[in-house]
């Protein structure tokens, strides 16, 4: 039986693996550490297979089945990143691949211990863990002056979001007289005003990671700046880690005060939903137009959170799989067509068709499922949540998510057609490297295939949502 920590001494061991190697491999050469990090996380997610003891450090740190299925969706993320950043990496970074990588890796490793934490400090190390490097990454193509800003937007909100965090394990030590929970039960003081309060500041600091409405303002103006395949990894990997944090703390630490928080995850979802669509309406640049996107699905997620039922919480994890497939596929596409037009405007798609068959296909495919449309894997994401919504009693916003499921296609199929009804000048046919081709591929695989047999994905929500509630 394997230790509880090896995944992370296992990631560890690669991120030093890749920071020796580019201290000695030669400029030619570094195309090798991508290749590297790719089959150090093909290893780690083999290893998560196998039997891992539960728990450890007095059972702080836990390996239930909810946090071993998030740690293979964020190993799954980074190996779609990677596996897409390597011929960007020669490109744009020049001699700064290994730290490239080896940030990615810490990142991840944060990621991991967040989602495992039964414990406030534990889960606030992995949240600087998996933060510090994501704002460094951001800002990592310094010959983008919006690459700096947006970097600098997303550090400025992130130290906000660790200072609430610090504040609210601070007033729950207060509150509770410890910073441990136990599954089953709220700890002693948290229904009293300073436990309350607790609450409240610990929900901000993780609002801030979820990008939920109104904590979602450095979205935009990072994922604009930011290298596009991190942007991918940036746009995925951290919510469900919020998530993760906001599933574990809340439905095993505070189960008896659930209705009291359940009121507010429900209006959080409502506006989370209604400024992500309506600001993405007017977007010209389609990473925006992602990210405003992007911010709207984090509503339906919360949608589902908030129902506080089976039904909700395993359709909430299939959304975190729907919503990795489609959205990094639609943020890999983005990259490619960067590197052929220099633009990420709308019209640097137009005749993407002709341009690019595959590319626009891949496109088209990654819009239906962010749009709900039949039968890709996006479509039964929604049509869960709404059910998991309905059957707890929320028909307005199953009405409301509905409405504006309908706003967001007329921005998703604005860009599509672009891709194949409007006409524009003739230019040369999009080259693709052979990396993004793979990753795109795999995206679009999974989109479609999962589309068609969405049962398999339900059960391993199912099976990872287990250890709440009492199930």
């Amino acid at each position: 039986m394997l230790k509880p920590i090896t995944l992370e001494i296992v990631l560890v061991c690669g991120a030093l693996g890749v920071f020796f190697m580019d201290l000695f491999l030669p400029s030619r050469r570094k195309r090798i550490l991508g290749l590297f990090v790719l089959l150090s996380l093909v290893a780690v997610m083999g290893l998560s297979f196998l039997n891992i003891h539960y728990g450890s450090f007095f059972e702080t740190f836990i390996n239930d089945p909810f946090s071993i299925s998030l740690k293979r969706i964020f190993l799954l993320a980074a190996g779609l990143t990677v596996m897409g950043s390597i011929t960007h990496s020669e490109l744009r970074l020049g001699r700064r691949e290994g730290e490239y990588y080896f940030l990615l890796i810490l990142s991840l490793v944060g990621m991991m211990i967040v989602v495992s934490a039964r414990e406030l400090l534990l889960l606030f190390v992995g949240f600087e863990l998996m933060s510090v490097p994501l704002y460094v990454l951001s800002g990592f193509d310094k010959r983008n002056p919006k690459s700096v800003e947006g970097a600098l937007k997303v550090f400025l909100f992130g130290t906000v979001s660790s200072s609430l965090l610090l504040l609210g394990i601070g007033l729950f030590l207060a509150a509770a007289g410890t910073t441990r929970w136990i599954p089953g039960g709220s700890p002693i003081g948290m229904d009293e005003p300073l436990g309350v309060i607790a609450l409240a500041v610990l929900f901000a600091g993780f609002g801030f990671k979820i990008a939920a409405f109104p904590f979602q303002f450095w979205v935009p103006d990072t994922y604009e700046g930011a290298p596009t395949p991190f942007v991918a990894f940036l746009s995925v990997a951290p919510k469900v880690a919020g998530f993760g944090i906001i599933f574990r703390f809340f439905f095993e630490a505070l189960e008896a005060l659930s209705p009291a928080w359940t009121l507010y995850a429900v209006w959080l979802s409502a506006l989370t939903m209604i400024v992500g669509n309506l600001l993405a309406l007017p977007q010209r640049n389609v990473k925006r137009l992602l990210a405003y996107s992007g911010i709207a699905h984090v509503g339906y997620i919360l949608l589902g959170l908030a129902s506080g039922s089976q039904l909700g919480l395993t359709m909430s994890v299939f959304y975190f799989i729907a919503y990795l497939f489609s959205n990094m596929g639609a943020f890999l596409v983005a990259e490619v067509v960067h590197r052929s037009t220099g633009s990420d405007d709308l019209d640097a798609y137009r005749n993407l068709n002709r341009r690019s068959p595959f590319l626009a296909l891949a496109m088209l495919v990654f819009l239906l499922s962010l749009g709900g449309i039949p039968f890709v894997i996006g479509f039964w994401a929604k049509l869960y949540i709404f059910l998991a919504a309905i059957d707890a009693g929320y028909v307005f916003l199953v009405f409301l998510g509905a409405l504006l499921t309908v706003v967001a296609l007329f921005y998703y199929l604005n860009l599509a057609r672009k891709m194949y009804i409007d006409e524009g000048k003739e230019e040369a046919r999009v080259s693709i490297p052979f990396d993004l081709y793979l990753s795109i591929g795999v995206c679009a695989a999974g989109v479609v295939l999962l589309g068609i047999y969405p049962k398999g994905v339900v059960q391993i929500a199912e099976k990872a949502v287990s250890v709440f509630l009492g199930y």
